[in-house]
């Protein structure tokens, strides 16, 4: 299926407080949930609407009015239990084992994670999941209108796709964020030895993305010394580390 012709499937949370309201009044409010399915020119096929078991009732009403305003969006519903929304470990492991279970078809689907409804915990576990690919989807960021009290208005949405290679600018600044560090660890000595470049473009990566203990190789005189002090250094420059770099030689230590 061409992927232009894909259909496009929201994720989000119910949106606790955003979504609610009772009778004819409700429409005079912005609800983002639904405002998702009102865009003329923003065909929603599918909404899964994640809820927590105590909303039942108003996971039924939002499902109900966006029916109402889009008729040709399927809403499926789902139960996500939460003793505390506000608690991360939680949160990320009811989301996560809700990606694990669905059955995504990324060929003929576009998937758009809401991360506008929910707790700011919540929103924060949607970006983790969606970065890490585990909901392969799109950000999808909603705003109100001006005058949010205003039925002919329904705000505002934005794609935000995390794939930086797609934003020329970004990709170019993080390109020279590593290129810097790399060349710092090399302490400014540039080589066109391929190996070792190598070796130091993959002791960054490990450098800048983990903060487990580091154990260098190598003979004696190898610059193990030296480049442990600029592993130390870039890490403090990132606010890795704190304290002073302390150099233990191992073999002046007395057995007792």
């Amino acid at each position: 299926m061409d992927k232009n012709n894909a259909k496009q499937v929201v994720v989000g949370l119910l949106g606790v407080r955003l979504d609610a309201g009772t009778g004819a009044d409700r429409w005079l409010s912005w609800r983002p949930t639904i405002s998702i399915c009102q865009h003329e020119n923003f065909l929603v096929h599918r909404f899964e609407l994640l809820y927590e078991p105590k909303e039942e009732k108003l996971a039924r009403m939002v499902a109900a009015d966006i029916a109402s305003v889009s008729p040709e969006t399927e809403v499926r519903t789902h139960v996500v239990p939460m003793t505390d929304p506000w608690d991360f470990e939680e949160v990320y492991g009811r989301l996560h084992d809700f990606a694990r279970a669905y059955q995504f078809n990324t060929e003929t689907e576009d998937y758009l994670i809401n991360i506008t409804t929910g707790t700011h915990v919540a929103q924060i576990c949607l970006f983790l999941l969606t970065e890490s690919r585990h909901l392969p989807g799109k950000l999808l960021q909603c705003s109100p209108p001006a005058r949010r009290h205003k039925p002919d208005q329904i705000g505002s949405f934005r794609i935000i796709d995390l794939d930086l290679s797609k934003y020329d600018h970004l990709a170019t600044r993080f390109a020279l964020d590593r290129k810097q560090a790399a060349s710092f660890l090399k302490s400014g000595i540039d080589t066109r030895n391929v190996e070792f470049n190598r070796l130091i473009d993959r002791i960054e990566q490990v450098v800048i993305a983990s903060n487990a203990p580091l154990l260098l190789t190598g003979p004696t005189g190898a610059g193990k010394s030296q480049l442990a002090r600029r592993i130390y250094e870039l890490k403090r420059q990132r606010q890795q580390i704190a304290g002073q770099f302390v150099e233990v030689n191992c073999a002046t230590i007395r057995g007792d």
